[in-house]
Order: structure tokens, then C-alpha cells, then sequence
């Protein structure tokens, strides 16, 4: 007969659904239950049946973690292996890769996302222009959420009630109000936003996501990539920029971050560290897949990246989604009814900074995740007089704690205590005399009382047994100490002879096989390869060389001692 086995429901299986909460980049937010194994292509495939959205190969999921380091959402991974917070999930749909030329894009829609995010990088500071540029990009917001100037509904200052940049000046805000006034009148929503796309791109942070760093003199850059290649700013300043095609390899180890290039025909190394090992490891992957989404013509060309050197794999990592090209292709061939655009209303907009609207969500996305904090509004007032809203973040939450008394210390039961514990004489039965018989026997001297004791044979034979066996106690309890303390040292002396042992194996194995690498001239495929490496070529020429030359002359030196003797 066979026997019937019933598994007992783990936690896990008890609680299968989780909730995630995406807010989108108008601010507003959809929620939705997955299950344990669900991947990360669910949630941005029910973003996108959210906005009916097609083109939707430029936008990505992007999540923190309790550590604040932010994380793009892996397409082909469970989320919840991906988060590390606590439910439920709350996540943001943000534009991952920006298009080289926005004017390609095929769809109104896909145009008024990009719109809604180049406007959330104008506002956190990613996106720096010129006096000029930003007056024009401020006013072609105007023109999309207000429509042309009209004097009777529009006072004097109504470009203050938007809050379109960090620092936003008088002088700029009538300079965008000149534009509007002169320039975009007659224009559409779409033809604005169409507008600001076009001027945005030309700039040089569009698209750049930056990461901060330290080079290697110490000095703070901020690293990014956009669709022409691998840029980094110190300030406002680009000092460098190296392109896809002359990129060979984006490797990290640690906290220090690599990019092997050429430049003017020469290798290039450039070196970076980071704050943390996990935020090295972000720019990595970052790097890898913007060099993939815009250098290879085909997704079938990209290939698996690791992040190694010649003896140890590390991370390895592929962007799974189809490259630019695809994607453009793709996009000339949608045939359907453009969707409709449901823009925010005026006022609804993190961009609209009424004295009415003190409700709204903003600084949702600081470029460095703060601490958790409340967010709160405070009125001051300027020298002409208007009232501005100034926000103040606050690193600590309050809350309020019942506070309950201390238990008090409870009193051990005399029940509790064993016979020994009683301070008072072991009382004697009546039946023996009572208390009678303990003042009825004879007093005696201790003396006596010792010699007499000393003298009975039975309690000599007793009191010898007791220290011998308290010797022999003695004895086994110094053995068992000497054989732990044996043991522990048996222990870190085979540890070490293990470590030696593996030490020396390896060494038996790389030094022969990095002297075929290095001396010989074995013309074979898998050695090509790896000598055409530039790590390999990094090793070869900045340590192997010239630690030869050092050997081959402290040994020149020892040999024309020993001759000269």
C-alpha cells in the first residue's frame, strides 16, 4: 500500500500575489498583482497596454533599493529575486533610452512621453542649457499646457506659477514669457512639445543620466551615455567624449570603473571610482546596454559582457531587448489609428506651481535618492512682494509612540527555591525528639571532636578516595584543555597548508601557462585571441615588461659581481 504524503503550505505558497505600485512620468500611478515568478517584461508590457503604447523599446522600469541605489528593472527576471524592499514594490516608468533623432519617432504618444521626461530632466538640473536655450525650452512648456498668450486670462507674472527649472530667475521668466508672447503663437500641444524635443536634443546632456565619480586625481565627474557614445562632464563642462564605434570594453572591478577605448588611433584607459561596489556595477550595466541599444545593427549581434580579467569570470551581463535600428524599422511600419493622448490639464502638471495646488507631488526623482523623508511646503516672501513655495526636505520622520510603563521586576516564589537556598536549620521531626534533641547531646571541644575524627579509619579511607578522585578530575580536565587547544592549532595549520597548497597550484598552472602567453611565438587560435586582448595587452606592457627588464638587470649586476671577484 502505498503511502500518502501531504505537504504542509509553506509562507510562500500562503501569500503568492504582490503588489506593485508604478508611477508614470505625469506624476500619476497604476498598481497591479503579480505573482512570485513574474518577470520584469509583465510590468512594462502593462505600463505600455496602459498608454496603448507601441514604440515602447525606449522606456524602462526603473526601482531603488534600501540602500538608495538605483536599479533598472531586468526584463527577463523575476521582480521579486530583483527587489530588495519591502512590499509592496513601488517603482518608476522613466525613459531608458533616448532617441538619437526624436523626429523619427512614428507615434504622437511615444513624442509626449519623451516630452514628459526631457521636462523632468529640465527640472532636476540633467538636462543643462545655455540663457537662450532655456528661455526657448521654457516657453514651448508654456505654449503646450496654456495654449497661445492671451492678456485678459494671463497677469503680468503667470510665468511663475510654473516651476520649469532649479533656479529660475525674473530675468528668464520674462524672457520666456517674450518667446511665448512673439514666437510660438498659433502652435498646437503636439507641434510644441514637437519643438522642444527638437531643440532639446541638440543640447549636450540630452539623454545623459549622470552618474557621480571620482577620477583618478580625486576630482568629482559625472559619467553617462547617450546615443553618440560614452561622455563625461566635470561641472558643466564635457571633457570627454569617446564614441561607440571607439569603444573596445566597459569592465568594473570593485568600485573602480574602466573604459578602453581608442582615441586618435592611441589606447585609451580611462579610470573611475565610485562610492559603492553596487553602484560601479549599475554604471556597468548601464554602459552595456546603451552601447548595445545604439551600436549593433541587429539584436541577434549582441553578445554576453563580462565584466572579468583573464582569470576570472565576474559579473556577466546581455541586454535582451531589440537595438535602435530595429526599433526605427519597427516604428515605420506601424499602421493604426493614432492613439489618443490624454495629457494632464493645467494645474495637474508637476510644472504648474500655483499657490492653489499645494498637493502636488514634487521631486519625485532627485538625481541622488535621498533618505526617506516628508516633504513640506513653506511660504516666504521675495523683495518684490510675490509669494514663492520653497521646499524643505526633512531626513528624519516623526511618528508618534504610545509609551507604555516598564513592567515591573516580579519577586522569585519562595516555591521556586531549592532546599539550600533556605537560610533557616533543616527543622527536626518530633518523632526524634523534636527540638529537644538538638540541645540534649553533650557539648564537645572542636578538638576533640577533630582527633576523633582523624583517628575513626573509615574516615581516613573516605577522605583519601575524595582526593583522589579530585586529582584525577583535575588531571582530565588539563587533558581535555591541552587536546582543544591541539585541535584548534591542528585546524589553522591545515587551513594554512591548504591555502599554501592551492597557492602553489595555481602558480604551477599560471606561471607556465603566462610564459607560453608571453615568450613563446605558438601561433594557435585560443592564444590569439587572448593576446589580442586589452587587458592582456595592458598586463604585457605596463607590468610584465618592465618587471622583466628589472630581473634581467639585478641579474646582469649579480653575474658581473660574481666575474669581477
Amino acid at each position: 500500500m502505498k503511502m500518502l504524503r501531504f505537504r504542509s503550505p509553506s509562507i510562500r505558497s500562503l501569500d503568492q500575489e504582490v503588489l506593485c505600485t508604478i508611477r508614470l512620468l505625469d506624476d500619476s500611478e497604476i498598481s497591479c498583482s503579480i505573482q512570485r515568478d513574474t518577470k520584469g517584461q509583465f510590468l512594462l508590457d502593462h505600463v505600455c497596454n496602459h498608454y496603448n503604447l507601441l514604440e515602447k523599446d525606449y522606456f524602462g522600469i526603473r526601482y531603488v533599493d534600501p540602500e538608495k541605489q538605483r536599479h533598472w528593472l531586468e526584463p527577463n527576471k523575476p521582480v521579486v529575486r530583483q527587489m530588495k524592499s519591502q512590499q509592496p514594490y513601488t517603482m518608476c516608468f522613466r525613459v531608458k533610452f533616448y532617441p538619437h533623432e526624436p523626429m523619427k519617432i512614428k507615434e504622437e504618444l511615444t513624442r509626449y512621453l519623451l516630452y514628459l521626461q526631457l521636462k523632468r530632466d529640465i527640472y532636476h538640473g540633467r538636462l543643462l542649457c545655455p540663457f537662450a536655450e532655456a528661455a526657448y525650452l521654457g516657453a514651448c512648456i508654456v505654449q503646450a499646457e496654456l495654449g497661445d498668450y492671451d492678456p485678459e486670462e494671463h497677469p503680468s507674472d503667470y510665468i511663475s506659477d510654473f516651476k520649469l527649472f532649479p533656479k529660475q530667475s525674473l530675468k528668464l521668466e520674462r524672457k520666456i514669457m517674450e518667446i511665448h508672447k512673439n514666437e510660438l503663437r498659433g502652435q498646437c500641444a503636439a507641434l510644441a512639445e514637437l519643438n522642444m524635443l527638437q531643440r532639446a536634443h541638440s543640447l549636450e546632456t540630452y539623454g545623459v543620466d549622470p552618474h557621480p565619480c571620482k577620477d583618478f586625481t580625486g576630482s568629482t565627474a559625472f559619467l553617462g551615455f547617450t546615443a553618440t557614445g560614452f561622455v563625461v562632464f566635470q561641472g558643466n563642462k564635457r571633457i570627454h567624449l569617446l564614441k561607440w564605434a571607439d569603444v573596445s570594453k566597459l569592465k568594473f572591478e570593485g568600485k573602480t570603473f574602466y573604459v578602453i577605448g581608442i582615441q586618435k588611433e592611441k589606447k585609451l584607459v580611462l579610470t573611475f571610482h565610485t562610492s559603492t561596489p553596487a553602484a560601479c556595477k549599475h554604471l556597468w550595466k548601464c554602459g552595456v546596454e546603451n552601447q548595445a541599444f545604439y551600436k549593433c545593427a541587429k539584436s541577434s549581434q549582441i553578445k554576453t559582457v563580462s565584466s572579468s580579467n583573464i582569470f576570472f569570470k565576474g559579473s556577466r551581463f546581455r541586454y535582451s531587448g531589440r537595438v535602435a535600428k530595429e526599433v526605427i524599422e519597427a516604428s515605420s511600419k506601424i499602421q493604426r489609428e493614432p492613439p489618443e493622448v490624454r495629457r494632464a490639464q493645467f494645474g495637474q502638471s508637476r510644472s504648474f506651481n500655483s499657490l492653489s495646488h499645494k498637493n502636488l507631488i514634487m521631486n519625485m526623482e532627485p538625481l541622488v535618492p535621498a533618505l526617506p523623508s516628508t516633504n513640506e511646503y513653506e511660504e516666504t516672501a521675495t523683495d518684490n512682494g510675490r509669494i514663492l513655495l520653497t521646499l524643505h526636505t526633512h531626513t528624519h520622520t516623526h511618528t508618534h509612540k504610545r509609551h507604555t510603563p516598564m513592567p515591573s521586576c516580579h519577586r522569585p516564589l519562595e516555591s521556586h527555591l531549592g532546599p539550600c537556598a533556605s537560610m533557616l536549620p533543616t527543622p527536626v521531626d518530633d518523632g526524634q525528639g523534636g527540638v529537644d534533641l538538638l540541645f540534649s547531646s553533650p557539648v564537645q571541644s572542636p578538638a576533640r571532636l577533630l582527633r576523633e575524627l582523624h583517628a575513626d579509619p573509615d574516615i581516613q579511607a573516605q577522605l583519601e578516595a575524595e582526593r583522589e578522585r579530585d586529582r584525577a578530575y583535575e588531571l582530565l580536565t588539563s587533558s581535555l584543555r591541552l587536546l582543544s587547544s591541539n585541535e584548534r592549532i591542528n585546524a589553522c595549520v591545515l587551513s594554512v597548508a591548504r591555502f599554501v597548497a592551492v597557492v602553489m597550484g595555481v602558480l604551477l598552472v599560471t606561471v607556465p601557462t603566462l610564459l607560453l602567453l608571453l615568450e613563446s611565438d605558438i601561433d594557435v587560435s585560443f592564444l590569439h585571441e587572448i593576446r589580442q586582448t586589452p587587458e592582456f595587452e595592458q598586463f604585457h606592457y605596463e607590468y610584465y615588461c618592465p618587471l622583466r627588464r628589472w630581473i634581467l638587470c639585478k641579474i646582469s649586476m649579480a653575474m658581473e659581481n660574481l666575474w669581477s671577484d
